[in-house]
């Protein structure tokens, strides 16, 4: 006798059932569990009851050819593909906050109007002027910034060791500026790739636990929407992205402070960093 037969379902085999997401094998032993276990055949009868009533509901908008304005807007997108690529060399992880990202954006457009819808391609088309620099700062926050183990390759413990390495790598001899005024600590540094060379990270932590992150190196003056900002020196503020970003361009090297904390107090914090820089 088949003892996994009478095995219980767990809430995902379950999904798995209402879901017909399974190969035919698959869905033969779970559906021969499902037979012996009462609970787990009325908790799949209400949610398969719940599923054909939300596609009642929504029907129309299944059944209506995608607006133009939003395949536009998803047209335009495709321009990301570049970055997108160049996270995936960072390990995938960036890339799927990338992806993450811009699929709940899209799922969200379904339940918009055409009026919303039009606003949203006019933005996105936009997009690739925003500054590549200040863009994949915000992303590299949003892959290291949660680490516990591994947030850094270099301890602020080696704080000297590790200006010397990116100063070597970035070409240009770099400085960490000191935020203990502001509440913050460095936790460390790490190396990170750019379109015009190496670029560098460091990351500082308050008593809070929260980290921003200075994030530099030089910026490809042909990179798609660099333009005339390759030569800005004032504060940009940047609120796409994971978190929100102050960027500058200093003769052709960027600078770029990210993290979760409101415009006033990044701001302040970036005038620190700049005033040391």
């Amino acid at each position: 006798m088949d003892r996994t037969a009478h095995c219980p379902l767990t809430e995902d085999d379950i999904h798995a059932l209402v879901d017909e997401q399974l190969a035919p094998d698959a869905l033969a032993v779970l559906q021969t569990r499902l037979a012996h276990n009462p609970a787990a055949q009325a908790t799949s009868a209400q949610w398969q009851q719940q599923r054909e009533a939300l596609r009642r509901l929504h029907q129309h908008i299944l059944d209506e050819p995608v607006p133009a304005p939003l395949m536009t807007a998803a047209q335009q997108t495709a321009a990301a593909q570049q970055n997108i690529n160049q996270w995936w060399r960072w390990g995938g992880m960036a890339a799927g906050v990338l992806l993450a990202f811009g699929v709940g954006w899209f799922s969200h457009t379904a339940w918009l109007g055409e009026g919303q819808i039009q606003q949203l391609s006019s933005t996105l088309a936009r997009t690739p002027a925003a500054p590549d620099f200040a863009r994949q700062a915000s992303y590299a926050h949003a892959v290291y910034a949660p680490e516990i183990r591994h947030p850094v390759e270099v301890s602020a413990s080696e704080q000297e060791h590790l200006v010397q390495w990116l100063s070597k790598r970035v070409g240009k001899p770099l400085k960490v500026p000191h935020l203990q005024a502001q509440g913050y600590e460095l936790v460390g540094g790490r190396l990170l790739p750019g379109e015009a060379g190496a670029r560098a990270q460091f990351m500082f932590q308050n008593a809070a636990g929260i980290r921003i992150t200075l994030y530099l190196g030089a910026v490809d003056k042909s990179a798609p929407g660099a333009g005339a900002d390759i030569r800005e020196t004032g504060f940009q503020f940047r609120p796409d992205g994971p978190v929100p970003s102050f960027y500058w361009i200093d003769q052709g090297f960027g600078y770029a402070l990210a993290g979760p904390v409101p415009r006033d107090a990044l701001m302040k914090l970036a005038e620190a960093v700049y005033r040391q820089l």
